[in-house]
């Protein structure tokens, strides 16, 4: 069950599942619905906050 601290696994799973899109240009309310919707995702959507997305964010261009 991945959480918000799991960040690389997060990134490796988005880029994964959404090959065409590029994390470089992504919105933080975009990024944090995407998380939410993995299926081995299973935090509280409420505890994220911009740092979070960020690092996820960071984690998923480094995995592109």
């Amino acid at each position: 069950m991945l959480k918000w601290t799991d960040t690389l696994e997060i990134a490796i799973e988005l880029n994964d599942n959404l090959p065409d899109v590029d994390p470089k240009f992504v919105r933080y309310t975009d990024l944090h619905e995407w998380i939410c919707e993995l299926d081995d995702f299973g935090d509280d959507p409420n505890k994220s906050n911009e740092k979070i997305l960020e690092a996820i964010q960071m984690a998923w261009i480094e995995e592109k």
